[in-house]
């Protein structure tokens, strides 16, 4: 009996450290990472790989520990956010602040091993998500704008981590990012619109679910698609498409877009769920393009 609370309490913790830490938000914004670090490294060096991976689910970790510490007032309001480890009492908030700090330091001491800029882009990420979008949500769309950038980092941060350096090619898989998170947000913003309500939070551009916000949808995911493109026209350094793989990309944006003018028609919580996996589904597949473009043309 006394095995099985033991055993129950231990499941409890490594859950609400996951919830605390965003795991699964966390996993993917590491992928990113890494999947730009493959883009920009010559040689492989799997010690920096491990310490990308780790410094970066150390930094996002972080970042959302302190979100949930500012709104656990507002997280207890809604359906979606309620049974988090702090609006459930589960967790004290100097315990997440202990995690979130300890994480926040050994994040930034495990990214500047690999190098200085790494580490610094680290600490403007969670400055930038923590101090600024955070507090925003409750007062201005302009949020979303604002978390785009912390958001567009990841990316960009592993070809960094490989290069020592920030220029064209980083430069461009940030803005390949930044523009694919207005899309993405509006749609989590529009399906969960009436649990967002309830916590005050504005993510919609226009603060409805209207026909002003779908455009600006539509149009965002093709300036998504447009950017992700550039590569395949040579005027981006060391990172390159060849024409087979643009195409690839092209008609994985065009199923983003499919599912962003069906929001349009149908306005709907349904279609904008829809739309919010395409997005991700995008996102992950157009890194995987872009970095199997880079090795198979290194392999011929």
């Amino acid at each position: 009996m006394s095995n099985t609370r033991v055993h129950s309490s231990s499941a409890s913790i490594l859950s609400d450290f996951k919830e605390i830490t965003k795991m699964r938000l966390a996993i993917s914004v590491v992928f990113s990472s890494v999947a730009g670090y493959f883009l920009g490294a010559d040689n492989i060096d799997f010690v920096v790989v491990t310490l990308l991976a780790i410094g970066g689910y150390l930094m996002v970790g972080a970042s959302n520990a302190y979100n949930q510490i500012i709104e656990r007032n507002l997280d207890a309001l809604m359906d979606r956010t309620k049974n988090r480890p702090l609006p459930a009492g589960r967790m004290s908030v100097p315990v997440a602040f202990t995690i979130a700090s300890i994480f926040t330091v050994l994040g930034l001491v495990v990214l500047y091993v690999i190098n200085p800029k790494t580490a610094m882009f680290g600490a403007i990420s969670i400055f930038l998500y923590v101090s600024i979008y955070t507090p925003l949500k409750t007062k201005t769309p302009l949020s979303v704008f604002v978390g785009a950038f912390p958001g567009a980092i990841p990316f960009m941060l592993g070809w960094v981590a490989a290069t020592g350096r920030f220029s064209i090619e980083p430069g461009t898989l940030f803005m390949v990012q930044f523009f694919w998170q207005f899309p993405h947000f509006w749609a989590i913003g529009w399906w969960l619109f009436d649990d967002y309500k309830k916590g005050g939070f504005f993510m919609l551009p226009t603060g409805k679910r209207d026909r002003g916000t779908a455009i600006q949808i539509i149009l965002y995911t093709c300036w998504t698609i447009l950017v992700s493109l550039i590569p395949v026209f040579g005027v981006t350094g060391k990172l390159f498409l060849t024409p087979v793989s643009g195409v690839i990309i092209f008609l994985l944006g065009l199923g983003m877009l499919y599912y962003a003018i069906r929001l349009f028609k149908e306005k709907t919580a349904e279609a904008a769920k829809k739309l919010m996996f395409a997005s991700v589904s995008y996102i992950t597949l157009l890194q995987i393009v872009y970095v199997l473009d880079k090795f198979i043309r290194q392999w011929i």
